[in-house]
């Protein structure tokens, strides 16, 4: 059953109070919201969740809002910012903006204003997700794999096998058989079952990809293949049966 998805918000604002009130206000309408008191933890907190969105303060201890949306733009271009002031000077304005802000609203200002240009940002940045492939049988080769079971089962007449996957193993292979033929992002495949992309969680990826390997070795045509710089793609080359490679 899918549940519905709320955006996650990085707030950096070193006022304690204001910052408390606008993260409440925002998490009633359903946004996921962390809150940093100055631009050196609001960067740390960057590095360690994905977010959707950035509200920073300007002028901030530390790190002011415009340093840190700089070190932020270098490692990311695509995260929607929206920079709080109080200053309404022309400069402020081109300069937040040159850094690669989304928005720019003063204080003090009217939180259901806020509310709106986040929602326009987050329409403009965050795709439609598609329906959701329900399918957990497939038919790869002389294979049929049972997701549910975890049941990879080799048919082929006069000869039978039968291998019990771990979760791991068969949330992967589910990933390459829906993707049948096209190429499997790692960064899909580590987001959809380790939760998250890092060296770590690639290394542990690149372990379950040796294994899947072995499993499908039965079938000479099924290959799982590396697409360098981009993941791997999974597929039946029928020419192998025919003897033409």
């Amino acid at each position: 059953m899918s549940t519905e998805y709320h955006p996650r918000i990085l707030l950096v604002e070193d006022d304690q109070n204001f910052g408390d009130v606008l993260k409440s206000y925002l998490e009633m309408h359903d946004y996921q919201v962390t809150l940093a008191q100055d631009g050196v933890s609001g960067m740390e907190k960057y590095r360690k969740t994905k977010y959707d969105l950035c509200i920073l303060d300007v002028m901030m201890p530390k790190k002011d809002g415009f340093t840190l949306a700089k070190e932020i733009r270098e490692k990311d271009t695509e995260t929607p910012i929206i920079f709080l002031t109080a200053k309404t000077l022309k400069d402020d304005l081109l300069q937040g903006f040159k850094i690669g802000a989304d928005d720019y609203i003063t204080k003090p200002f009217n939180s259901e204003e806020l509310l709106l240009r986040i929602q326009a940002i987050l329409k403009r940045s965050i795709p439609k997700e598609e329906p959701e492939d329900e399918r957990t049988e497939f038919e790869i080769g002389y294979y049929h794999f049972q997701y549910p079971l975890r049941i990879l089962h080799f048919r082929k007449p006069g000869e039978e096998q039968k291998f019990k996957l771990s979760p791991k193993e068969a949330s992967l292979l589910r990933l390459f058989c829906l993707n049948l033929g096209g190429v499997l992002t790692r960064a899909e495949a580590l987001k959809k079952i380790w939760g998250e992309d890092n060296y770590f969680t690639a290394r542990s990826m690149d372990v379950f990809i040796t294994k899947l390997r072995k499993y499908l070795l039965l079938d000479g045509r099924i290959e799982i293949v590396n697409i360098h710089g981009n993941g791997f793609q999974l597929f039946v080359n029928e020419e192998k049966a025919a003897g033409k490679v």
